[in-house]
């Protein structure tokens, strides 16, 4: 005979003109419970209880709610996650991300550890290692000022399962840093927290620019796409909290295989009134 879980009420409110999930879900095996959960979670996130950029309930919630293990809530979100539903994300929790196609390499962002996230989940193969010094072309493409030497790192960043590089990196690392050189053939993750840990500073601002390039004859073989292609080029500049760049990246996409995703809210307690900002 098949057994009954109930479910509590949602802390999330559903859209308007949304009908709420059903308050029960069968379950005909242990086994099997928690395809049963994630069913009921994807119905809800098709449905807008949980809209793009949302946080799930945490797993103490869902607990609850379901009553059932963490082992069992563990392993519906992890079926979320391969269906690409949802991400989980330090100090944000678990949010509802856009679908993705398997062909498209989605980017989202919505903190700086997002940053962080795209660098763990990629592999760096770096072509080059020296320190330059920024030439009136490179002043335009960094913001850098002309003059100063940096470190220079430049490779193709890859994702496994993936034949093409995702797309070519450029990072140039204030000269002041550039010990973390010494590392970097052995380090997998992303730069600026290893600079964070070695030199004991905090990036505290990622300031993000996006321009739209065409791929040169240069790049063009190693991206497997043809010389002259779209791209979107990526430039983000890290501050530590003493107002000091501590590197400037440069990521060149090309357009037919990425998309950058978003999401931005409402500063709570922010009066629109009184911040003299122009409406949207």
């Amino acid at each position: 005979m098949a057994s009954k879980i109930g479910i509590k009420s949602h802390r999330a409110k559903p859209l308007k003109g949304k009908r709420r999930a059903s308050s029960t879900v069968d379950v005909k095996s242990a086994g099997h419970l928690y395809l049963q959960v994630a069913r009921t979670l994807k119905q809800e996130i098709v449905g807008g209880v949980y809209p793009v950029g949302s946080q799930l309930p945490t797993e103490d919630d869902l607990c609850e709610r379901f009553s059932i293990s963490r082992y069992t809530v563990r392993e519906a979100l992890r079926r979320l996650r391969e269906d690409n539903l949802i991400a989980s994300r330090q100090g944000a929790g678990t949010i509802v991300v856009p679908p993705r196609s398997s062909d498209l390499y989605v980017h989202d962002v919505t903190s700086i550890n997002d940053l962080v996230a795209f660098a763990v989940g990629t592999r760096f193969a770096i072509e080059s290692i020296k320190m330059v010094v920024i030439n009136a072309k490179l002043a335009s493409r960094t913001g850098l000022a002309s003059g100063d030497e940096w470190l220079s790192v430049c490779g193709y960043r890859h994702k496994d399962g993936v034949q093409s590089p995702l797309c070519w990196t450029e990072y140039y690392i204030n000269r002041d840093f550039a010990a973390v050189g010494r590392l970097l053939q052995r380090h997998t993750g992303p730069i600026f927290p290893l600079i964070e840990d070695l030199f004991g500073l905090s990036v505290v601002e990622v300031h993000q620019e996006i321009a739209a390039t065409l791929i040169s004859p240069a790049l063009a073989r190693n991206l497997k796409v043809e010389a002259g292609a779209a791209a979107l080029e990526f430039r983000r500049t890290y501050k530590m909290s003493n107002g000091q760049i501590a590197q400037v990246t440069i990521n060149t996409h090309p357009a037919s295989r990425f998309r950058h995703s978003m999401t931005m809210r409402r500063v709570k307690g922010q009066d629109r009134r009184s911040t003299n900002a122009p409406e949207l």
